[in-house]
């Protein structure tokens, strides 16, 4: 699982940032070095600081943060970071059940994809009545 995990983050840091290799290079370090981090499943909720906010994917490791208006987002590369101040679209997210527009920084957020792929909700109600579906 781990090296499946590890694959996988590897792989979309790659592509997700268009292969800037010092930055996918420190991400792999950090993800070998670091394997006694609490693993998460398919409908967990993870925290934010483990989940890259650009390409909505738990990553399994902290995050590089951003500020932006005080909220905090989280981001996998330097490409990343210099997005989400830029980019109001990767702040923001739809509950999935509520439909509504929620920012990313207040979500509770929750592995919802079979590759690690999240979603974000506005509140754990919503997330509840999402994930029973599974």
């Amino acid at each position: 699982m781990k090296i499946m995990l590890f694959a996988l983050v590897v792989s979309t840091v790659l592509t997700s940032c268009n292969g800037n290799s010092n930055e996918t290079a420190k991400v792999s370090e950090q993800l070998v070095t670091e394997s006694n981090q609490k693993s998460f499943n398919k409908g967990d909720i993870v925290p934010s600081d483990l989940v890259c906010m650009v390409n909505d994917e738990y990553m399994g490791k902290k995050q590089f943060e951003v500020s932006f208006e005080g909220k905090t987002y989280y981001g996998c590369c330097q490409m990343c970071k210099e997005r989400i101040p830029k980019d109001q679209s990767v702040r923001m997210a739809i509950d999935p059940l509520s439909k509504k527009q929620i920012d990313k920084a207040t979500a509770l957020i929750a592995i919802t994809g079979d590759r690690g792929e999240v979603s974000y909700f506005e509140n754990k109600a919503t997330y509840t009545n999402y994930i029973k579906q599974f």
